[in-house]
């Protein structure tokens, strides 16, 4: 489970921020265990209480039932959930990211008690283990990296492919079914997650300028990428927008944002679309 060390010290530069993958404790005015890791809240039940069980039971009157115990989780490093054996057995988010087991719990409370008696009685940790190994140079990638691409001759990368279709009555209905729908030639999304922006954007005409109202953050907007039937090597980036009950009456239009590359190791080539403007009361 890697290294860990007992502290008594309020020190910042104490041992128990020494290294990644560390199992720590802190004594403060509470006794707080440092771990990599996110407990459900059961979870962290069963290890606060077990490290009091602990203290109490190895202090020599110096704990009792007044002594905090709190969590410092997501220290050093991240290694996902930590659920307890029970949860595990369902299988839901928390416990299908808990990473080591149904017995993870059960290894933290274990380590975390060694460290807990150690600060009670006043005794020094046992050695550190070895560290695990470093693998990263050796892992396998199922998922290759995007080949470069191209759009199809006569066309850009953002162009329309399918516009937005209005209804008979040439607008939208703020809560309706109808969903305004465009189509763009695109290229492979993981080019660039574009985590400081957005695939998808819906923009409103205000003062004569085009606004964001809403983005791919929102649940109203979907993004969708496929590659095209018809050859099968190029891409196609789709946008919906449910329209919201409470949307502001007045003009949109559907926007796509991407990047591309002509070979898998050339610069990224960023490019932008709309669709038609369309009204919506």
């Amino acid at each position: 489970m890697g290294e860990y060390t007992a502290s008594n010290s309020s020190n910042s530069n104490s041992q128990a921020r020494k290294i990644d993958h560390t199992f720590s404790t802190r004594r403060q005015s509470s006794l707080n265990p440092f771990c990599f890791a996110e407990f459900t809240t059961m979870a962290g039940r069963r290890l606060r209480e077990a490290v009091k069980e602990t203290l109490i039971s190895n202090g020599n009157g110096e704990f009792d039932d007044d002594t905090h115990v709190v969590i410092a989780g997501l220290t050093n490093t991240y290694s996902q959930y930590v659920a307890t054996f029970e949860e595990y057995e369902q299988q839901r988010y928390e416990a299908a990211s808990t990473l080591y087991g149904p017995h993870t719990l059960s290894a933290y409370i274990q380590e975390f008690k060694k460290l807990a008696s150690a600060i009670a009685k006043g005794e020094k940790v046992a050695k550190p283990i070895a560290s695990p190994p470093d693998l990263s140079s050796v892992q396998l990638r199922l998922v290759m990296d995007p080949f470069g691409e191209s759009p199809p001759d006569g066309v850009n990368f953002g162009d329309i492919q399918q516009d937005v279709e209005l209804p008979k009555d040439g607008w939208f209905k703020t809560g309706s079914k109808q969903k305004p729908t465009a189509t763009f030639w695109s290229a492979n999304p993981r080019f660039d997650l574009l985590t400081e922006g957005t695939y998808a954007l819906v923009e409103r005409l205000e003062k004569q300028r085009w606004t964001p109202a809403y983005d791919d953050d929102d649940f109203s907007v979907s993004f969708k990428w496929k590659l095209d039937n018809t050859t099968l090597i190029n891409s196609l980036a789709t946008i919906e927008w449910d329209i919201p009950i409470d949307a502001d009456p007045g003009v949109y239009r559907l926007r796509h944002f991407g990047s591309s590359r002509s070979t898998i190791n050339s610069t990224n080539i960023y490019f932008t679309g709309a669709s038609r403007a369309f009204a919506v009361f």
